[in-house]
C-alpha cells in the first residue's frame, strides 16, 4: 500500500469515526504503528487533522460536510474517480472544481497529492496548484492547504449543494483563465451532453468549461445515459470523462467516437 492509499484510508477511518487510534488503524491498514505515527504526524503538519496522544480527531474544518455529502452513494467509486483525476493534473495547474461529491473527492485527492510530493522542496509553504471553485465546502477544505492556492467565486450560496450561483459568480470566472475544468454532472447523455439538475448551476458549470484548455468530466456509471433538467453543454466540449468500471461498453464506444478519452477505473 502506497503513502497516498494509506493517507486516504486513515483520513476515510478518521471521517467516519471523528477519532482514531494508532493501534486500530495499524491493525485496520495492516502495517506497522510506527509506519502509522509518521503518517498522522505528516497529516497532521498539513493540517488534514489534529494529533492526539495515541491518535488523532478529525480536523475543525475539513470534513464537516453536509449529510447529504456524508452519505453519498457509491463512495468507493468515486474516491477511485478522484485518484484518477488527480494523477491528470499537472503540478502548477490552475483548477476549476465545480460542487458536488465527486468534485469533493478530486478536491481531497488533489490535497493529498500535493501535500505528499512536496515533502523535500525547499519551500513547503509555495502552492503546487491553483483551484477556482464555486463550491463552499471545498473552499472549506482546501483553504488550510497550504500546497493549494484557493480561489473562490461570489455568489449566492444554494444551501442544497453548497454551490454559489448568480451574476457575482460569472463576473469572477470571466475574469480567470484554467488549465482544465472538473466538472460534476447528474446525467450524460449521448444526444444532449452534460446535464444537471438546476439551472443556476448548470450556466455556471458551463461556464468553467468555456474558460478552460481541458475539460474533464466525473462521474459514476449509474448517472451515464441519464437525462436531467438542465444541460450543461455538448460532449464536443469534452475531453476526458472518468467513471467508474461499471461502465457500459457501448456507452464507453460512443464516447470514444465523439472524440472523449475515457477512464473507467
Amino acid at each position: 500500500m502506497s503513502k497516498h492509499e494509506r493517507w486516504s484510508r486513515l483520513l476515510e477511518l478518521l471521517a467516519a469515526e471523528g477519532k482514531l487510534e494508532v493501534e486500530e488503524a495499524a491493525t485496520a491498514l495492516e502495517v506497522s504503528p510506527a509506519t502509522i505515527r509518521r503518517d498522522l504526524d505528516e497529516l497532521a503538519e498539513q493540517q488534514m487533522l489534529v494529533r492526539t496522544r495515541g491518535g488523532a480527531v478529525a480536523h475543525g474544518v475539513s470534513y464537516e460536510l453536509p449529510l447529504r455529502y456524508k452519505q453519498s452513494r457509491h463512495a468507493s467509486e468515486k474516491q477511485r474517480i478522484a485518484a484518477a483525476v488527480a494523477e491528470l493534473i499537472g503540478e502548477g495547474d490552475v483548477v476549476g472544481l465545480n460542487g458536488g461529491t465527486t468534485t469533493t473527492e478530486v478536491a481531497r485527492a488533489l490535497a493529498l497529492r500535493a501535500a505528499g510530493g512536496r515533502r523535500d522542496l525547499p519551500d513547503m509553504t509555495a502552492p503546487s496548484l491553483t483551484v477556482v471553485t464555486n463550491a463552499l465546502n471545498i473552499a472549506g477544505e482546501l483553504a488550510v492547504r497550504p500546497q493549494i492556492k484557493i480561489v473562490v467565486t461570489g455568489g449566492v450560496a444554494r444551501p442544497q449543494t453548497y454551490e454559489l450561483v448568480g451574476p457575482l459568480t460569472v463576473g469572477v470566472l470571466n475574469e480567470v483563465v484554467l488549465d482544465v475544468a472538473v466538472l460534476g454532472v447528474d446525467g450524460v447523455d449521448p444526444q444532449l451532453g452534460l446535464m444537471t439538475h438546476q439551472e443556476d448551476e448548470a450556466s455556471i458549470s458551463r461556464l468553467f468549461a468555456e474558460r478552460a484548455r481541458r475539460v474533464v468530466v466525473v462521474t459514476d456509471s449509474s448517472k451515464m445515459g441519464r437525462r436531467a433538467f438542465a444541460r450543461i453543454c455538448g460532449l464536443d466540449r469534452v475531453d476526458v470523462l472518468v467513471t467508474d468500471s461499471a461502465l457500459p461498453s457501448e456507452m464507453a464506444a460512443r464516447l470514444s467516437e465523439a472524440g472523449i478519452k475515457v477512464y473507467a477505473v
